[in-house]
């Protein structure tokens, strides 16, 4: 049985944010984790790193009902596996989930044809995503890798336990793009516009 189309929408909000380039360019982004399979990457990632804190639990279990000479440090031992496996998994996982988001702008921009269009999208989406509280995103966490921009608050800098790139190093990721593309200007945060090829959007 054929598996059902993918998908990607636009809110109105978003419509009436961006001009039509930066719309273009978070298109292209969503469009780039569609062809890279990313949902499917994070789900299994999350799954591992669970079945990892499951195993830990378990090994404490059976572990500290154990009886001997050493069951002192069997008990030590399990309950810094208990702390530690699931906190290297949980680190795994939100690396995995930057790396994924540093290669959608990167491919995104290159369907877009507009890396300085991307950039300046970000920069205004981060900035509502700062000044407009998230409070479903803030209940559930887990939610957060199906943003574009990290919607939860104090995460203003790249961290072990971010699931998003800064903005920032996201924008300097898409500026040595457009050095790379040899497009003559880079104006994040501006309205992107110019002479420039618009890519495949029109």
């Amino acid at each position: 049985m054929p598996s059902p189309p993918d998908a990607v929408c636009a809110t109105t909000g978003l419509l009436n944010t961006l001009s039509p380039d930066e719309i273009a360019g978070v298109i292209g982004h969503e469009l780039a984790h569609v062809r890279s399979h990313d949902t499917l990457t994070m789900t299994i990632t999350a799954t591992i790193a669970g079945a990892i804190s499951m195993l830990a639990q378990f090994g404490m279990f059976f572990r500290g009902g154990g009886r001997g000479n050493n069951g002192g440090l069997g008990i030590v031992g399990s309950i810094l596996m208990l702390i530690l496996a699931p906190l290297a998994a949980m680190i795994v996982q939100m690396a995995i989930s930057r790396a994924r988001e540093y290669a959608a702008d990167n491919l995104g921009a290159r369907i877009s044809g507009r890396p300085d269009a991307l950039a300046s999208a970000l920069v205004k989406i981060s900035r509502i995503a700062e000044g407009v509280p998230n409070d479903t995103a803030e209940a559930h966490p887990t939610t957060a890798p199906l943003f574009i921009v990290n919607p939860l608050s104090g995460r203003g800098m790249d961290n072990l336990f971010s699931t998003h790139p800064s903005t920032e190093n996201r924008i300097a990721a898409l500026e040595k793009l457009s050095r790379e593309m040899r497009l003559d200007s880079f104006g994040a945060g501006a309205p992107a516009g110019g002479s420039r090829s618009p890519g495949p959007w029109g």
